[in-house]
């Protein structure tokens, strides 16, 4: 399998994440918050893992955006979000998965925004 055979692996990984996120970011009738932040999290760690396999660099097991974001070879203009927004996104990979914290439908709204943000800017970058 080439390189960018692998990238178009994590790319639809991450399409399917974006999907269930806004899926559920729709939902009235018993709304599951926590899901659209985990799975708005999820969108934009595999993109940036596609990133990071497109330029041939090593993917690391973890989940922190920020470092993922800094071990891709971007402009610097690239990156659509903030670092704080990077690690917004990343508590929501954990934070609300476990009892003790529930995601807000303010967390959810948040979450979708800054995985369209990037979404849209990695995809670009990619070139899809």
């Amino acid at each position: 399998m080439s390189v960018h055979e692998i990238t178009l692996e994590w790319v639809a990984k991450a399409e399917e994440d974006a999907a269930v996120s806004e899926r559920e970011s729709r939902v009235r009738k018993q709304p599951s918050p926590g899901a659209v932040c985990y799975h708005a999290q999820q969108c934009v760690e595999k993109y940036l893992k596609a990133v990071l396999q497109e330029q041939g660099r090593p993917i690391p097991k973890l989940h922190d955006l920020a470092s993922l974001s800094e071990q891709c070879q971007f402009n610097p203009l690239c990156v659509p979000v903030e670092r704080d927004g990077l690690v917004s996104l990343t508590r929501f990979a954990t934070r609300f998965r476990y009892p003790g914290e529930a995601a807000t439908r303010e967390d959810a709204k948040l979450a979708i925004a800054l995985m369209r943000r990037c979404r849209a800017a990695l995809r670009e970058f990619l070139g899809l």
